[in-house]
């Protein structure tokens, strides 16, 4: 999946109320603000080894949404 195709997954699901936790560490009190601030590095410059951890913790959370939560 390219980030594009993330990015408009996200767009096209109801998205959870916050705050949650995405795992024991990261919890996500605004919704939206973690999406924009995890694409906007990834648009600018996609893969590279410093955006990585971004692009995994947007795949998580599209895995925690997709489960259900």
């Amino acid at each position: 999946m390219t980030i594009p195709e993330l990015e408009q997954w996200f767009k096209s699901v109801e998205l959870p109320a916050a705050p949650l936790y995405l795992n024991p560490a990261t919890k996500i009190n605004d919704v939206s603000q973690f999406l924009e601030s995890h694409f906007s590095p990834l648009r600018n410059n996609p893969i590279t080894n410093i955006n990585e951890p971004l692009l995994d913790r947007l795949l998580a959370f599209k895995l925690l949404i997709e489960s259900n939560l």
